[in-house]
């Protein structure tokens, strides 16, 4: 598989691009500055210089032309509700009608879980990241692409377990960037997961056991 990715220098694209280069796909990671392109390349991905807020639809479909998939984990990081609109937003809008015009059909995001911090106080900024955040998801469900939105609890930097509770709700907690990174992974590659909503935690279920689980949930039963 040919995966272009949006957010690659990221900590949970970085850790994808490895899954993805080690199991033998392709793997296109988009940087905005220079100093992303070493990150980018160091995870076995090849770097191409792009930005979601400067870049047309058109320029991001002419990157994304001959993949197979995009993997948007993008975002602005605590950086002003401004950038918040422009790369989680219409950054997000912008990539989707890209893969669109590419004729790149697989679009993975990367969300956020609804009840994420929801036991601190509450901040402008924040309300404004889970406002856009849902909005953009919304937009992704409403292109006729084949989409698969994770929203992970919060993120830890601490080393991941291979262990998760994913479902399409589920109870709100922390999980491994590693974790959600290796879910990607699996998930990206199981045509089941196509056009739902799964939300992620640290749990007990091996990644590969709980991406067959949903996949079973997620294909039709017919009987006789």
């Amino acid at each position: 598989m040919k995966v272009f990715q949006i957010g690659a220098a990221g900590g949970v694209g970085r850790r994808l691009a490895e899954l993805l280069t080690a199991r033998g796909d392709e793997v296109s990671g988009m940087h905005r500055s220079p100093e992303q392109a070493d990150t980018v390349r160091a995870s076995g991905a090849t770097p191409v210089t792009g930005d979601l807020i400067e870049d047309s639809a058109e320029e991001l479909a002419a990157k994304f032309a001959g993949h197979d998939a995009v993997v948007f984990s993008a975002g602005a990081h605590g950086t002003g509700m401004d950038k918040t609109t422009l790369i989680d937003g219409r950054g997000l809008e912008k990539a989707a009608d890209a893969a669109v015009r590419a004729g790149v059909r697989r679009f993975v995001l990367v969300s956020v879980f609804p009840d994420a911090l929801r036991d601190q106080a509450p901040a402008e900024g924040f309300e404004h990241y889970m406002k856009v955040k849902k909005t953009a998801d919304v937009y992704l469900t409403s292109t006729g692409l084949d989409w698969l939105i994770v929203r992970p609890g919060t993120l830890l930097d601490e080393p991941g377990t291979g262990r998760v509770t994913a479902g399409w709700a589920v109870e709100y907690g922390d999980v491994p960037r590693d974790d959600v990174a290796a879910f990607i992974d699996a998930a990206l590659h199981e045509p089941a997961l196509s056009r739902v909503i799964v939300e992620l935690t640290s749990g007990d279920a091996p990644v590969a056991d709980a991406v067959a689980q949903l996949a079973t949930s997620a294909t039709p039963r017919h009987t006789a």
